[in-house]
């Protein structure tokens, strides 16, 4: 019989027969090979006492170069030991015995749980390994209950631990508290499922939902820390702090095309699997995107780059460097305060010269110094997927009086995050577009669909001439300058800068005249980047300048990226 010869009624019967079957064997496929180890976990439950809430969440993943996934964030198994004093109190101290043959237990605080009276549950023991469990299983001892228990795990223990965060307790709520593990909350978090739903219930549970609607985002997410980049950040930070006794520290490794973060760090920091031992909860937030700092001479290139872009100076426009200048009734002066005569705007980047940056913000005005600064970003959150960011202070660009344009453009009186600041420098290497700054490359959902997350741009005032231009005077600041240009390497091209800013006091006002916050910036392949650096440090003692703390430890990580990535020369 054909089935064009069938009646209406029939067609249609045969019709909801093949859907229904097609429904069928997809949720069968889901059961058996989708989510066939939560199925075997549920089968394995059986064997002992249920417990009535299984902490369930997904994971996180680091991203090798290679593209391999590496485990940042996993649910660890295992089992937890109650006892049921009604029940054990009339041997308590044999029971001890037992168990204490099999875990180490404290036999004062067992006895005192054990023979609490009219209390049916206390719990003796956590985060035991099924060998414990099935010796203990097997002892059957009346009143004494294995149940089976998840928690969150980080493998590399406190490897990228502000960037990732921690899962703990908000009242009676557990769940993503800082970092990634709150930001993403929504996608890694469970919710609490039956486990002992019926087989075909489980099957037709659902089945105008599979049909019509979107299936819950429960997920794991992929970043873009690269593990061993990531390492290798927290070694130098951690050499650099140890060896100028630095306050804080930190960095950020970048795409400064893409804005994909490959490793960001600060000290110090904390363990997650042991965060309650810590001293002090400050350690938990991300000073990268919660913190603002006065950076001084990095912010130099982005009003040096508004100057070309307006053609109020060129490379090699000079101008006669008296040592100090005065606007309004404050003196300003170089960092060593010596004048070095005739000299070029190259120059001004290569000795950092704070009268020259007054030169040019003379030159392009109060208007100009400050529509290019805020079209780098700095008043404005980056969007980094990171929980609690801030903006940067930069009030001072709206002042009526001339100095704070001139502390402004030599990187005093205005404040920014790290990751801002990262964002806005970036862009002289990226043809003036501001990237998104991330850490999320995408999210695998359950069931197998994934995720592409996609990150905006914006453009920047400056053109990709001006992006050129400012790239090969930042060159010049390595070949020529930096270490007198003894780091210069011959086959890459690389752009820094380096920068020595006075720390604000926040209590009395002004500045401190003996601290000081160092940082250092770059970017390699100057003309096709594919990496910046940034890196500060806060206060560090017996060295008196960024290029003194700063230049090793950068060059260092340059060429182990340039190697490790085999990024090919450029000249």
């Amino acid at each position: 019989m054909k089935f064009k010869n069938l009646f209406p009624r029939e067609r249609i019967i045969i019709f909801v027969i093949l859907i229904a079957s097609a429904v069928l064997l997809s949720k069968l496929f889901l059961l058996q090979i989708v989510h066939s180890e939560s199925y075997i976990e549920k089968a394995d439950r059986q064997y002992l006492t249920p417990s009535t809430n299984i902490f369930e969440r997904g994971t996180i993943y680091f991203s090798r170069k290679d593209g391999e996934l590496v485990s940042a964030a996993i649910q660890n198994t295992g089992y937890k030991l109650a006892v049921n004093p009604n029940i054990v109190s009339v041997n308590s101290a044999e029971v001890y015995k037992k168990l204490s043959s099999i875990i180490l237990l404290d036999e004062k605080s067992f006895l005192e749980k054990a023979n609490k009276k009219n209390d049916p549950y206390e719990e003796i023991a956590n985060r035991l390994n099924k060998k414990e469990a099935d010796a203990i299983s097997e002892l059957k001892i009346s009143g004494v209950h294995l149940s089976r228990e998840k928690w969150r795990f980080y493998p590399a223990n406190e490897l990228s631990a502000q960037t990732l965060g921690l899962v703990g307790y908000k009242g009676d709520e557990l769940g993503g508290r800082y970092g990634l593990e709150r930001e993403y909350e929504d996608v890694l978090t469970r919710k609490e499922d039956n486990t002992y739903n019926n087989f075909f219930a489980e099957v037709f549970s659902g089945l105008s939902e599979t049909l019509f609607s979107d299936e819950k985002k429960n997920g794991d997410i992929v970043t873009t820390i690269e593990p061993i980049v990531q390492g290798l950040i927290e070694k130098t930070l951690s050499e650099v702090k140890e060896k100028y006794r630095v306050d804080s520290i930190g960095g950020i490794i970048m795409d400064p095309k893409t804005g994909a973060i490959y490793a960001m760090a600060t000290l110090p920091s904390f363990d997650p699997n042991n965060f309650s031992k810590t001293g002090s909860n400050d350690v938990y937030g991300n000073p990268l995107v919660e913190n603002v700092l006065e950076f001084g001479s990095v912010i130099k290139p982005l009003v040096v780059a508004a100057g070309l872009d307006t053609g109020v100076i060129k490379a090699d426009t000079k101008y006669d460097d008296k040592g100090s200048v005065w606007v309004e009734k404050k003196e300003i002066f170089n960092f060593d305060k010596k004048a070095r005569g005739v000299v070029t705007m190259q120059e001004v980047l290569n000795q950092s010269l704070n009268t020259g940056m007054v030169f040019i913000y003379k030159k392009l005005g109060k208007n100009n110094i400050r529509d290019y600064l805020l079209s780098y970003g700095i008043k404005e959150k980056t969007n980094i997927d990171l929980p609690n960011e801030t903006s940067g202070l930069v009030s001072n660009l709206n002042s009526p009086r001339d100095i704070e344009y001139a502390n402004a453009s030599f990187g005093q009186g205005i404040a920014l995050t790290p990751v801002e600041l990262i964002r806005a420098l970036a862009s002289l290497s990226n043809d003036g577009i501001l990237v998104t700054p991330h850490l999320v490359d995408r999210i695998r959902y359950e069931g197998g669909r994934e995720e592409k997350l996609q990150y905006p741009t914006v453009k920047s005032k400056i053109s990709l001439e001006t992006s050129e231009e400012i790239s090969r005077m930042l060159v010049g600041v390595m070949d020529q300058a930096l270490k007198s240009g003894n780091a210069k390497l011959d086959r890459y091209s690389i752009a820094v800068k380096t920068g020595t800013a006075q720390v604000a006091d926040n209590k009395n006002g002004g500045y401190y005249k003996d601290r000081h916050t160092h940082s250092f910036f770059g970017y390699f392949p100057a003309y096709d980047p594919k990496f910046i650096i940034l890196l500060y440090a806060t206060n560090p003692k017996g060295s008196p300048y960024a290029s003194t703390t700063w230049a090793d430890p950068f060059m260092s990580m340059a060429k182990f990226l340039i190697n490790y990535y085999d990024v090919p020369p450029d000249r």
